[in-house]
């Protein structure tokens, strides 16, 4: 099924979801989308909630965050501050720019993640390519989507949502934007946050290099896309 299908099929059924939330569901319940399109079903979902903070709905690049780790060839555990950045698609935009490596390139040692990698055209290549596409290979190898991945990585971003997350670290989760990064107000986009007390935060002020700006604002221009189709709007 294509992404304009799916699209088309679940606005209906989030919508509903939406609806029973706003009818049912504690005013300080927090949402966590995964079944794709997961940013635009976490809109719609939202907007059918009106009394629920909007900053209690959010939606799951987790999983994206930690496949980009894995594709750095060392423990996922160890990376730190990888940003996916945008839409749970193959637009979506992982960034290494401002990630960093624990216990490299020995114990108790730390690095960017760049120098460990030292290769950019790798990089803005293979890496990206493989990043943004992983689960559409997953699906055409196996003939079902990750589950048990996706399951591990809700585990992980509600666990910091909840829980917090570890001071000088961030984690990728995608929530409401707020006209962060020049990211238009009224999307669902993937931002790097840090998270205390059950609430969470965007971080601001990270410097934008050319490329990742070209990269953010195509995902940010599909999701406009998807939200045009989705609510006409």
């Amino acid at each position: 099924m294509e992404r304009g299908d799916l699209l088309s099929v679940n606005a209906k059924i989030f919508e509903g979801q939406g609806q029973a939330i706003e009818a049912h569901a504690d005013r300080n319940v927090k949402v966590c989308v995964v079944g794709n399109p997961a940013n635009t079903n976490c809109l719609i979902a939202m907007q059918n909630a009106p009394s629920i903070p909007k900053e209690n709905f959010t939606a799951m690049t987790r999983l994206d965050q930690n496949r980009a780790a894995e594709r750095l060839k060392v423990p996922v555990a160890d990376i730190k501050n990888v940003i996916i950045w945008g839409n749970h698609s193959s637009t979506q935009y992982p960034d290494i720019n401002h990630g960093f490596v624990e216990n490299f390139p020995s114990k108790h040692l730390r690095t960017t993640v760049k120098s460990a990698v030292n290769d950019d055209e790798w990089v803005k290549g293979v890496f990206l390519k493989k990043v943004q596409d992983r689960g559409a290979e997953i699906i055409q190898a196996r003939g079902l989507s990750s589950a048990a991945s996706a399951a591990n990585a809700c585990l992980d971003h509600v666990r910091d949502w909840i829980l917090g997350t570890k001071p000088g670290e961030w984690v990728s989760m995608a929530v409401p934007s707020d006209g962060s990064y020049g990211v238009p107000r009224g999307l669902i986009y993937s931002f790097p946050v840090t998270c205390s007390a059950g609430n969470y935060r965007i971080v601001h002020g990270l410097p934008i290099d050319k490329f990742s700006r070209e990269k953010m604002d195509a995902t940010a221009k599909e999701l406009l896309q998807e939200k045009e189709l989705a609510l006409g709007k």
